[in-house]
């Protein structure tokens, strides 16, 4: 009899266990979604994934890989800070500086080429879908001539995430530093050889 009992317990413990959960519903009779909490701690990780799948859709696409790049990050942040202050996502400041004058106050040298932006509670990878899916944003994502990227957000209390994305070519900027230190280079040369 003990035994008994005790394996209807087990077994009505085991039911009990199996009972699922199901998600709150909204008015719609859909899942209420999750709210996606960033914390500081988690800037790199997200800059990283972000990066890692953008340069996954250019390799498809043929495009050369981008780098993380500071200054745009910090041009991307800033902007992020201030469409939730605006509450409008879109690409002007509340200053009236532009994804250019941004780029430039960050210390950005190269030519900017693009800026995506996003009002959502969506994560990045869904924010990244999303910008694929319209042929404008797609292009900021897949611009052959872009070689930096810069990557931020900002989220509010209540969970809406800004995400802002922007790309640049560096490339011109690197190549006028290069000169430059071959021009001093060589006027230091020319000094030594008129000093002996």
């Amino acid at each position: 009899m003990m035994r008994t009992l005790l394996l209807v317990f087990i077994a009505a413990f085991g039911l009990a266990a199996c009972d699922v959960t199901s998600p709150p519903l909204g008015p719609d009779g859909k899942p209420l979604q999750q709210v996606y909490r960033i914390s500081d701690r988690d800037t790199a990780k997200i800059q990283f994934r972000m990066l890692d799948s953008v340069n996954a859709l250019r390799q498809a696409s043929g495009a050369p890989a981008l780098t993380l790049n500071a200054e745009l990050n910090a041009a991307a942040a800033t902007h992020s800070r201030d469409m939730s202050v605006q509450n409008r996502p879109w690409h002007f400041g509340s200053d009236g500086s532009s994804p250019l004058d941004r780029a430039a106050r960050a210390g950005y040298a190269g030519r900017l080429l693009g800026e995506n932006i996003s009002e959502t509670y969506e994560t990045e990878l869904e924010t990244l879908a999303a910008w694929m899916e319209q042929p404008d944003t797609r292009n900021v994502v897949l611009d052959r001539n872009a070689v930096d990227l810069g990557f931020a957000w900002f989220q509010e209390p209540n969970g809406k995430i800004w995400w802002t994305m922007v790309t640049g070519n560096g490339i011109a900027a690197e190549a006028l530093i290069l000169a430059a230190v071959e021009e001093e280079t060589t006027a230091e040369d020319d000094l030594t050889e008129t000093d002996q």
